[in-house]
């Protein structure tokens, strides 16, 4: 478990994410998680949120356990209980036959959502919501995010539905929550906030994050609401692994529109082909505020990892 330099514990498991926290400082011992295990540990009283079978029968979704068989088909199934990204395996059942062969114990099935995938982060007092944010998804080829936009845009009709689903599902909670949603409806739910890109939410964002978890309350005023991106180098079979030089990665932090750049296969240690998760591996996110910027600085880096822009170009195309 590391602990930063400042005097409140943020608790994090990926050592890439520290820099975001480095300068981060609070004047009592106040607990804020960056993963689920961390999370789910810390609230007993609101961690069934985790349990993905209940998320969906909490919306009215068509779903049931590994040993009810579907009425109709595709859904979709997946473990019920998910704590880390690399165990976020899923499929499509398109028949019975798929039902009997991969709807194993500890895995439940749900009506197959399509549509829009939103990741959300809400900051919530007492059950209510103060502040939220969304990043829209876009899928890449490998079957992994290619990227992240993060929306200066509010999306009312989504946060309507999780106000009030965060309001019946989370009584009296205060915190923040990030909601994954398909077409509107909620895939997963986590008592935390999305570590990818705190970054990217202006520079008055953290500090009131943590005022949140001290005092219980919100005041951030969002002037700095700008669209921006999170983009993902994503390692396969074959990746080159040896480390970017230190003096490159550097002057593509330096550009103009880029916010920061992370190395999350290197400091996980994921680079191994037999640790390998679904879609590949992270090998390095850049955080911007020009998109054209990031590819750029995103192709350059991946010449550093050995993979050609025309064959990185061709995956994510």
């Amino acid at each position: 478990m590391l602990r930063l330099k400042s005097r409140m514990p943020i608790h994090l498991r990926e050592p890439w994410r520290q820099q975001y926290f480095r300068d981060i400082t609070c004047g009592t011992d106040v607990d804020i998680p960056t993963d689920d295990r961390e999370a789910f540990s810390r609230n007993p009283r609101h961690r069934w949120i985790y349990n993905r079978l209940l998320i969906a029968q909490s919306q009215g979704l068509q779903c049931g356990p590994h040993d009810v068989r579907p009425t109709r088909f595709p859904v979709f199934c997946t473990a019920v209980t998910i704590l880390d990204d690399r165990e976020c395996g899923g499929r499509v059942l398109w028949s019975e036959r798929d039902y009997h062969e991969h709807c194993r114990d500890g895995y439940f099935w749900m009506q197959l959502l399509t549509g829009e995938h939103v990741s959300t982060d809400f900051a919530v007092v007492a059950g209510e919501i103060a502040w939220c944010r969304h990043a829209l998804g876009i899928w890449g080829s490998t079957g992994s995010f290619d990227y992240w936009v993060v929306e200066e845009r509010t999306r009312p009709r989504l946060e309507r539905f999780c106000a009030d689903w965060i309001r019946r599902s989370l009584a009296g909670y205060t915190g923040m929550v990030n909601v994954e949603t398909i077409g509107g409806r909620i895939s997963a739910a986590h008592l935390r906030f999305s570590g990818q890109w705190p970054d990217l939410y202006g520079r008055k964002w953290l500090a009131a994050m943590v005022r949140l978890h001290q005092h219980g309350t919100w005041d951030l005023i969002d002037s700095e609401r700008a669209e921006a991106y999170s983009l993902i180098l994503t390692g396969t079979h074959g990746s080159g692994c040896a480390h970017p030089d230190a003096d490159s990665l550097h002057a593509y932090e330096a550009t103009v529109g880029v916010s920061s750049i992370q190395l999350p296969s290197f400091d996980e240690g994921t680079t191994e082909a037999e640790e390998m998760p679904p879609g590949g591996f992270r090998l390095a996110v850049i955080n911007c505020f020009n998109r054209e910027v990031g590819m750029r600085v995103r192709t350059a880096i991946a010449r550093e990892f050995g993979l050609s822009a025309e064959n990185y170009r061709r995956r994510t195309s």
